[in-house]
């Protein structure tokens, strides 16, 4: 089994939930999020909030265990048969939630499909070039050339049931936020350790426990019902009175009292997750649908709104100081970290970025639309008034509404934002090289599939296909810094902070609480 010696491994919390209600089951875990799954297909959306209900459906080849290190799921072992070739052992005796069997050829059948051109799973899949089944039990993923993390992109890539993808049309994936729909976006059928039982929209969504999981069984959750609960006084309200047992994400302002409340146990720590706002920066891009050019298009004034910026004063007010300010697109945990990255990018200075704007050639400012999602990320709809009001000081006038996620998203794949915020925890991957494959390369059939901003530089493009395929960790690390250097140089985005997570419960239950999001009810324990 190929390793590599550049991966991190990550710590996970321990998050404590209680004990239900007499009313309900022990054994089952109520669960109130800020926001609803936009799709069961796993595959259909590439996104951490998603993964962290439909990991617990889904399995995949590899698999992230406790300290965040690749371990083996429904692969067994691999091994690299030339650079551009790796050889997968896929496990026996797994069965899928309608019983069954799993196969070599529904590993093929599920990598084919999340490979397919402009595929959602494009940004971890974009160097598959062909996958092939080579034996009874093995399968073999050929590359486009030499890729180091391979294994970190099949840690996300779920496996579904070929048979059961072909009696219901659903052999591509669809995301509903690009106008897509099949059957998978409402039904599933995995080999995880939860089945999906009932579902809801903007509801309830029930998932019990699969006793025909391949793995050994540690937990003892009978249920879990997934309840959206945008409003976050509604969620805390739902936690106090005892009828979620767990909330994501915990409203910041109400922290200090959940820390006192004895019947309360709270989490902190910190997501992987960078918090950015990005820049349209496309010439024939029209600030709020009218103008006759684009002012954001002009690296000054991008570095003028960067300066006018007072994140710091953001993550004090706003996020509680539970947020700490970065400056850069990468937690340190992620390989291609370099301090170098935690430099200041631009002083805060609003009478030097009124300057900067009039020497761009707007001494009155301009207008500009901004939307943010209301229901995704801790406290953004504050974060983004707050920033509003700060840009309005330099004459940068913003239109700001907040919106639903789905309809953040569809104006999000259109590219049609002047400005929009999006986290980015390079998740599975671990790795730098997801950023800047999936959000600051030009957008392609294959890369860029996440890039909102209309960012193009053939430099960074090269550079990226370049890390794409450099398998000697000294020569990709520097490479990595080197494309980070372009995006600070170029102004294309506006680091935040990381996302902070707090997680509340009931006591008495314990579920570890991972830096990467993900809530994996498989790893829970229930007193009794």
């Amino acid at each position: 089994m190929t390793r590599f010696p550049w991966r991190r491994a990550l710590g996970a919390a321990v998050l404590s939930l209680s004990l239900v209600p007499p009313a309900v089951a022990q054994t089952t875990v109520r669960w109130g999020n800020n926001g609803e799954v936009t799709t069961m297909d796993p595959q259909g959306v590439f996104s951490t909030a998603n993964a962290a209900l439909l990991g617990n459906i889904y399995d995949t080849l590899v698999r992230l265990d406790r300290n965040l290190k690749f371990e083996p799921g429904l692969a067994t072992s691999w091994e690299v048969l030339a650079p551009d070739r790796y050889r997968f052992t896929i496990r026996q005796g797994v069965r899928f939630h309608d019983g069954t069997p799993m196969t070599a050829a529904d590993v093929v059948a599920s990598l084919r499909r999340a490979s397919v051109p402009n595929s959602p799973y494009a940004s971890v899949t974009h160097m598959i070039s062909a996958i092939e089944q080579s034996g009874p039990d093995t399968v073999d993923v050929l590359l486009r050339g030499p890729y180091p993390v391979l294994i970190n992109d099949l840690a996300g890539v779920a496996i579904l049931s070929e048979r059961w993808m072909q009696a219901h049309d659903a052999m591509l994936p669809t995301d509903p936020a690009r106008g897509a729909a099949s059957y998978a976006n409402i039904h599933t059928n995995g080999t995880g350790p939860f089945r999906l039982v009932s579902r809801e929209l903007d509801s309830e969504t029930v998932l019990e426990a699969f006793p025909g999981w391949w793995d050994k069984r540690e937990h003892n959750i009978d249920r879990v019902s997934f309840r959206p609960l945008p409003n976050d006084a509604t969620r805390l309200a739902a936690l106090l009175s005892g009828q979620v047992d767990v909330i994501t994400p915990t409203p910041l302002q109400d922290a200090e009292r959940l820390r006192r409340d004895p019947n309360i146990t709270l989490v902190e720590a910190q997501d992987l997750r960078v918090m950015y706002y990005g820049f349209n920066v496309a010439e024939n891009h029209r600030i709020g649908g009218g103008g006759d050019r684009n002012p954001l298009a002009d690296v000054r004034v991008r570095r003028a709104m960067t300066m006018a910026l007072d994140v710091p004063g953001i993550t004090r007010a706003v996020m509680r100081g539970l947020a700490q300010p970065t400056h850069a697109m990468i937690a340190e945990q992620i390989n291609g970290y370099d301090p170098a990255q935690s430099v200041q990018r631009a002083p805060f200075d609003p009478e030097g970025a009124k300057r900067l704007l009039a020497e761009a050639g707007y001494p009155d400012g301009f207008t500009i639309s901004m939307q943010c999602p209301v229901d995704r990320f801790v406290n953004i709809d504050r974060v983004c008034q707050a920033t509003a009001a700060m840009w309005a000081r330099i004459g940068v006038r913003v239109n700001y509404s907040g919106v639903r996620f789905a309809a953040y998203m569809q104006a999000f794949q259109q590219r049609s934002q002047d400005i929009y915020v999006m986290g980015w925890a390079n998740t599975p991957q671990l790795d730098g090289f997801s950023i800047l494959n999936n959000v600051m390369h030009t957008r392609t059939q294959r890369r860029g599939s996440w890039n909102a901003g209309n960012t193009s530089d053939p430099t960074l493009d090269a550079l990226v296909e370049r890390i794409a395929v450099e398998m000697d960790p000294a020569r990709r690390t520097a490479m990595l810094t080197e494309a980070f250097a372009i995006e600070r140089a170029n102004y294309w985005m506006i680091p935040l902070y990381r996302d902070p997570m707090l997680l509340a419960s009931r006591k008495g239950f314990e579920i570890p609480a991972f830096a990467d999001g993900r809530m994996r009810f498989w790893l829970a324990r229930a007193p009794g």
